[in-house]
């Protein structure tokens, strides 16, 4: 059962997720808030696997909340950041407090639900249908520039592969798929890009990748 805390200051909103969640036999809703201080409080207290963080709540906001929760020790709850898209300019500020993936409030409930299950697993931002516009908006913001073409040369034509999958929305086993390589072999590769990119988890990689054009924006 993949446990999900809702925080959202729109009670109709938490409300429609529960209901969907509800719906499904593998996700229960543990708990919900309505702003950031009692999400921290919530989150910490109920032990979700999954917590759907809006970006803009009154008070202690969901960039700080998360900020926050991120900073816990493993095993940490996934946060999975609502957006609106076009209207949230503190997505850059959720990206670097650590938030696991980002979910469009307009999103269908199938992609809420895959969204949920994906970040769960630990696997994946989400489906590359709700992420990449996203993340392409966000690398509109800053160009490339000398510093990413140095840390991008130092990839090797493997793990340069690695990101443009990660980017592609792919979990880590449908690459190993792809590349006819193993599981471990894939998370090594992983591992030597975050390392080499100078950047903490495969969020922050993927969002490199837009922003420097290392991926392009079809």
């Amino acid at each position: 059962m993949i446990k999900v805390f809702l925080a959202d200051d729109d009670a109709l909103v938490r409300g429609g997720l529960r209901a969907l969640l509800q719906a499904e036999p593998d996700i229960g809703v543990v708990g919900e808030a309505a702003n950031g201080r009692d999400a921290v409080h919530g989150v910490r207290t109920s032990a979700p696997d999954v917590v759907l963080m809006d970006v803009r709540m009154p008070g202690h906001d969901g960039v700080q909340a998360t900020r926050e929760i991120t900073s816990w020790p493993p095993p940490r709850p996934r946060v999975l950041v609502l957006t609106t898209f076009d209207l949230d300019e503190v997505v850059d500020d959720a990206i670097a407090a650590g938030a696991d993936g980002f979910l469009l409030k307009r999103a269908t409930p199938e992609q809420v639900v895959a969204g949920i299950r994906t970040v769960a697993a630990g696997d994946a931002l989400l489906a590359p249908s709700v992420t990449r516009r996203l993340l392409e908006a966000l690398a509109t913001r800053r160009g490339p520039g000398d510093p990413a073409a140095v840390l991008a040369a130092r990839l090797t034509e493997r793990e340069g592969d690695v990101l443009r999958a990660l980017a592609e929305g792919m979990s880590n086993t449908e690459i190993a798929r792809s590349m006819h390589v193993s599981l471990e072999t894939v998370k090594t590769h992983i591992k030597h890009v975050l390392g080499k990119l100078e950047v903490r988890d495969r969020t922050q990689a993927v969002v490199w990748a837009y922003r420097t054009g290392f991926v392009d924006r079809r």
